[in-house]
């Protein structure tokens, strides 16, 4: 199993190439499943979910081909062979579950297993169940799958309220909505970038749909979809977590292709801590504005509000800031794991419960630590940039689901970065 070293090497500078988002390109592949042309992704990131994702669909029968180094999905499913996603490959990301609602609308039924993914938490997907009994489906749960039947005559629009916001429920809703009989109206829906995206996609299919970026999106359901080509937006959670790399480490980077309007609050947490951030027309250029980083108070909420995607890198800058900070987790439960990876580099941190209380200290001394998760693995890799000697970062496996190329980025702004392979 390989691992990252990192030695601490001081400030970072240069340019940093941002990649499509993961989230956005995992939700955008199924969309394919909607319709029986062709539909070809651009700027998609090259990471294992990904390459997941594509078994998945392999195995239902779509074509996907990945062209220039993987930045391109050429993809098909005219000749779908089956309706069953099966436990081998879902268990393996939780985003499998975003079949479910095409191949419900396209075939009228579906079997999916139900997902597994990192241990953050529960994160159930009875939303994206109950969305689609919205829309007229049958669900059952048995041995472990998920067994949906649309009823006579396809699909029927309906109106549901999600009880607290889901990107993945509202993903799957907007797919399924767009082929349900007429119209489908979903309130306190997710407000992500990736949720514009998707539809902006699914338009470009010929979907009709207003409202996304608004908590009530409204889809009129059409008779077929057909093929488009469309370009994955920026990764946000990439792009912060650069963002976060001069900060900790001082130095002046640019993130190529970022724009504050993805990462808004995010931003905001920034400007307070004494760390100014700059949109030009490369993208977003970040610096510390002079001397120690200032603690700041993170609450984690859905989108426009601090992403809990950030809260492992965020709290890696709060461990050596001046002062104390109160870091708040409201979207996922045992989303604290690498705390105490970070207490073994030096770092104060008290977790009770859903709140973690980091006191800043000077400098945070390497050691070797175990990554926990996807966010996790980054974080450590950014506390190990800043500490004095060497960190030794095992089990980033995880990382490779989320970040392309992490040593190359990060070496050419200076860093000392590498990774060893396992036996």
């Amino acid at each position: 199993m390989d691992s990252i070293l990192v030695t601490g090497n001081g400030p970072l500078n240069g340019d940093i190439p941002i990649a499509g988002a993961k989230n956005a390109c995992l939700t955008l592949m199924p969309a394919t499943l909607l319709s029986e042309e062709p539909l070809t992704l651009t700027n998609a990131p090259r990471l294992s979910d990904i390459r997941t994702m594509t078994l998945l669909l392999q195995s239902l029968g779509a074509e996907v081909t990945a062209m220039h180094e993987g930045k391109v999905l050429a993809m098909s499913s005219h000749a779908l062979t089956s309706q069953r996603a099966e436990y081998d490959i879902v268990r393996k990301m939780r985003a499998s579950i975003l079949v479910l609602g095409p191949l419900l609308a396209r075939f009228g039924y579906a079997e999916v297993s139900l997902p597994g993914g990192c241990a953050i938490g529960a994160r159930p997907v009875d939303l994206h169940l109950k969305v689609m009994e919205a829309l007229g489906a049958e669900m059952d749960l048995r041995d472990g799958y998920v067994h949906a039947k649309a009823p006579t005559g396809g699909l029927r629009g309906g109106a549901f309220e999600f009880p607290i916001v889901s990107v993945g429920a509202t993903e799957n809703a907007l797919m399924a909505a767009s082929l349900a009989k007429g119209t489908t109206v979903l309130k306190n829906a997710a407000r992500e970038p990736e949720i514009v995206d998707l539809v902006e996609c699914l338009r470009k299919m010929g979907a009709q749909i207003e409202g996304e970026g608004t908590p009530t999106i409204t889809i009129q359901g059409v008779d077929r979809l057909g093929g488009a080509t469309h370009r994955v937006v920026t990764d946000r959670i990439e792009l912060g977590t650069y963002m976060l790399a001069p900060a900790i480490c001082g130095g002046e980077v640019t993130c190529l292709g970022g724009r504050i309007s993805l990462l808004q609050a995010f931003c905001e947490k920034l400007d307070a801590a004494g760390i100014s951030v700059e949109e030009t027309d490369k993208g977003l250029k970040v610096a510390r504005k002079n001397g120690r980083v200032k603690a700041v108070d993170v609450v984690t909420e859905p989108f426009p509000g601090f992403p809990t995607d950030l809260q492992a890198q965020m709290m890696a800058l709060m461990c050596t800031a001046e002062g104390t900070s109160v870091l708040e987790e409201k979207i996922f439960e045992n989303r604290f794991m690498h705390a105490p990876e970070l207490t073994r580099m030096g770092a104060r941190i008290e977790v009770h419960g859903g709140h973690a209380t980091v006191t800043g200290v000077e400098r945070l001394k390497g050691a070797p630590v175990m990554a926990t998760d996807l966010r996790a693995s980054v974080s450590l890799i950014l506390a190990g940039l800043a500490a004095e000697g060497e960190t030794m970062v095992n089990r980033v496996y995880h990382l490779d689901r989320g970040y392309e190329n992490v040593e190359e980025k990060l070496s050419a702004l200076g860093a000392r970065i590498e990774r060893v392979k396992g036996q």
